[in-house]
């Protein structure tokens, strides 16, 4: 199994190009269900997520045919024919390594008029239940029923009827699936208390260009016109808010210097509030984000939140950062009960961090020293990376595979902007 070993102690300087989003890919991807025309995703990051939906969407008869990035993009061109589907089920040996599989439920529902997908897997981050993806479509006209870990969900006389929901809290994957269904619906339908992140949006753009009818755009309330087909198109994923994020926090914790290539503040507001608050600069250059940090860094109080809240996806490195911070940070993570895993490997490099339930209390040291240490999910895997970077002789970075499913080129990227990091394999 792969390893990480990074020689820390290096300020990084330079510029760094943004992949395209993880989780605005995985949300796009299923999209292509929704019609028998080609659609085309362009600047689509180079993933093992990204990979294993692509898997997905053929087993279910779509044909995935990828080149090489353009000039403009980073990632991939992949498109995505679903001309004919020759399957409605998302087996459990696929989906359970990938929460996002379930976001073929509600296109399936739309195109086929019925869907059997297994309980979905992905990081070990907490309870994640599927239970308002099950009620959105409910509320829309699906009929579903529960067996053997496995939910099967149709649309009597083939499709579904339209409605209306009002979210009891905000959920991303439950809206998606949500608009994925309602865009071929009978009639019209009305989401409340919908999602707003920047993928949701992304998510909505793609489908009115395939002539989707959905306005609200942004908002909490969606209005969206059932329509009785929908057709290609080709679409530039947008970039990645939390890998501009990491590096950021890369270039914070190191006392470095980085332009973010391909990713304004727009999308990523809180993060960038926080980073200034602690004392970083974050200056927007001809549409890159250019981080600069000279001095210590200063302490923050942090909660976790929905957009346009402080993402729970951002904790764990900014964890990481503030373990380097002059005084006590004060993080609370309200969105996933489980998302301090990292706290005892980062302790193990010697950070001092004290849990509380969901708060942590995180006092800054004069020097993280490298230990081996295991990535447990996906954002605490960077976390680790991050205290690599700034931490006292070697870290080994374990379980890197947590890391394949959401940074590309993690290694390539860090090493162009002056880190000491390679990849080894036990063989």
């Amino acid at each position: 199994m792969d390893r990480i070993l990074i020689r820390g102690g290096n300020r990084l300087s330079g510029k760094l190009p943004i992949s395209g989003a993880k989780n605005s890919a995985l949300t796009l991807m299923p999209c292509a269900l929704l019609t028998e025309e080609p659609v085309t995703l362009r600047n689509l990051p180079r993933l093992a997520d990204v990979d294993s939906f692509g898997h997905l969407l053929n087993q279910l008869g779509a044909s995935t045919q990828i080149e090489g990035a353009r000039p403009e993009d980073f990632g991939r061109v992949m498109t995505i024919r679903a001309g004919k589907l020759t399957a409605t089920e998302a087996p459990y040996d696929i989906v359970r390594k990938m929460r996002a599989s379930i976001l073929v439920l509600g296109p399936l529902i739309g195109r086929a008029g019925e869907a059997t997908v297994s309980l979905p897997g992905g990081c070990a981050i907490g309870n994640r239940p599927i239970d308002l993806h099950l009620k959105a479509l409910e509320a829309i006209g699906a009929k579903l029923e529960m067996a053997a870990g496995y939910v099967k969900a149709t649309a009597p006389g083939g499709r579904l009827s339209g409605g209306k929901y009002t979210f009891p809290i905000v959920s991303v994957g439950a809206t998606e699936n949500v608009v994925m269904a309602a865009v071929t619906a009978k009639g019209g339908s009305i989401i409340e208390n919908a999602a707003r992140e920047p993928e949701i949006v992304d998510l909505c753009n793609l489908l009115v260009a395939m002539g989707a009818s959905i306005s609200g755009i942004g908002t909490e309330t969606l209005e969206i016109e059932g329509r009785d087909r929908l057709h290609g198109a080709t679409y530039r994923v947008m970039p990645d808010r939390i890998e501009a994020g990491s590096y950021a926090c890369a270039a914070a914790i190191t006392g470095g210097s980085l332009e973010l290539v391909g990713v304004t503040a727009h999308d990523m507001q809180a993060t960038v509030a926080a980073l200034i608050q602690a004392g970083v600069s974050v200056t927007e250059k001809s549409g890159n984000l250019l981080v600069e940090a000279n001095g210590k860094l200063g302490p923050l109080t942090l909660s976790t939140a929905p957009y346009p809240g402080f993402a729970t996806d951002m904790q764990a490195q900014f964890m990481a950062m503030l373990c380097k911070a002059d005084g006590a940070s004060v993080l609370t993570e309200t969105i996933f009960e489980n998302r301090y895993m990292h706290v005892p490997e980062l302790a193990r490099m010697g950070a001092d961090i004290l849990v509380q339930g969901r708060t942590a209390v995180v006092r800054g040291v004069d020097r993280l020293v490298g230990a081996p240490v295991m990535a447990t999910d996906l954002r605490a895997s960077m976390s680790l990376i991050l205290a690599g970077l700034a931490a006292e002789g070697e870290t080994q970075v374990q379980r890197v595979y947590h890391l394949d499913r959401g940074y590309e080129r993690l290694e390539e990227k860090l090493s162009a902007v002056g880190a000491d990091i390679e990849r080894v394999g036990d063989g």
